[in-house]
């Protein structure tokens, strides 16, 4: 039997998600989509999960993209279910109700990158290198990339990535705002539970609360996004966590957060 294609483990609420194939640079075949979308399921559920870091195995790939050998041999039809998977994938963690820390190790590219604009964070080693390629295999991104790139990067960005398929390095994503922070490579894992675990002792329903707002302001006109935003933030005046969170700083002691 081979592999299980994702390892999971956690820690003091920080749920890692690690893409196990570093034999093929944990490229995304049908199975592997499949793990990761049942992978992030049930942290979704869990309630001992504050925060999730997604990486990839080994010191050389993140995740390369999706796995070529098996897309080869797909109908037009197929390629269109295989789209919609990867799709569905993104969506579940773009929709996360908790923060989801990509975590990029190395090659980040088509579906990878994919991958990793799906989440609402990236921390990337300095060695990183991001790109959209598909066209060099006569492709176009099919996991949401022209989309996410596109509200990331802007246009000009997104049509210079995809149409030239070259990659770019972790600095330079920087610079468009695909990335949100470069780190040397030997401190990538240190800085990024760093950064988890303050999330982490975060309000967990303010935190959901973020998330949702700028998902549907991303998506919606302003005048919506502004009276879904009041409406969170009225929300928020029902938990304990917002009387505890006050209550602190007017105390001058680190609040103690209980998720009600």
């Amino acid at each position: 039997m081979s592999e299980a294609p994702v390892s999971i483990s956690t820690r003091d609420g920080v749920r890692t998600i690690t893409v196990q194939r570093p034999e093929k640079l944990n490229a995304l075949n049908r199975q592997t989509l499949e793990a990761l979308d049942a992978a992030f399921a049930e942290a979704a559920a869990a309630g001992d999960v504050r925060v999730v870091i997604l990486t990839g195995a080994g010191a050389k790939a993140f995740v390369a993209g999706a796995d070529i050998a098996e897309m080869n041999g797909l109908s037009a039809v197929q390629g269109r279910d295989f789209s919609l998977l990867g799709q569905r994938l993104m969506r579940r963690i773009e929709r996360m109700p908790r923060p989801v820390i990509a975590m990029v190790n190395g090659f980040a590219l088509g579906g990878g990158l994919e991958l990793a604009m799906a989440c609402h964070l990236r921390i990337a080693a300095d060695s990183a290198k991001l790109g959209q390629p598909e066209i060099n295999l006569g492709l176009i991104p099919g996991f949401g990339g022209t989309q996410r790139l596109l509200r990331l990067a802007g246009r000009a960005a997104t049509l210079e990535l995809c149409l030239l398929g070259a990659p770019i390095d972790a600095t330079r994503a920087q610079q468009l705002g695909i990335v949100n922070r470069v780190v040397a490579a030997a401190d990538l894992e240190a800085e990024t539970l760093k950064i988890a675990t303050q999330l982490a002792k975060a309000a967990p329903l303010a935190l959901r609360g973020m998330l949702d707002a700028v998902n549907v302001g991303g998506e919606c006109g302003i005048e919506e996004g502004l009276e879904y935003e009041s409406a969170q933030f009225g929300l928020m005046f029902s938990t304990q966590d917002m009387r505890e969170g006050t209550r602190a700083f007017l105390e001058r002691r680190a609040p103690e957060f209980q998720n009600c």
